[in-house]
């Protein structure tokens, strides 16, 4: 059974960082992306950023590019999503989630979901 667990959300000041976690445990594949995804209230769900499982190829949204740092560690199956000058406007629930190669950052393709963490930037 696949299991997707983020964790290190909270609240910051605006200009502040925050470190998600997220741990993969059940999955047999080799061939796959792991993202993080986020949705704000009232917003649709949007992909920020992903990883490829193996060779690493790295994609973000514009949204995020030059603040996030997407970066995964092979042997714990860990991907981390490193934030930083968060913005009012990156408030939302931040999700892991596993999707097929070559999803590229698409809600519509993942697979497994976490359970989100919820990131909130205020001041």
């Amino acid at each position: 059974q696949v299991q997707v667990v983020e964790s290190g959300g909270g609240l910051v000041q605006p200009g502040g960082s925050l470190r998600l976690s997220c741990v993969v445990s059940g999955f047999t594949s080799d061939d796959y992306e792991i993202g993080w995804f986020r949705q704000a209230p009232g917003k649709e769900r949007e992909g920020i950023s992903c990883i490829h499982s193996t060779d690493g190829t790295l994609n973000y949204a514009e949204s995020v590019k030059g603040r996030f740092t997407i970066s995964r560690d092979r042997p714990n199956n860990a991907v981390y999503l490193q934030m930083n000058s968060l913005k009012p406007e990156d408030t939302a629930v931040y999700y892991c989630a596993v999707s097929r190669a070559g999803a590229t950052r698409l809600v519509s393709g993942v697979n497994h979901w976490g359970q989100g963490t919820q990131v909130t930037v205020s001041s």
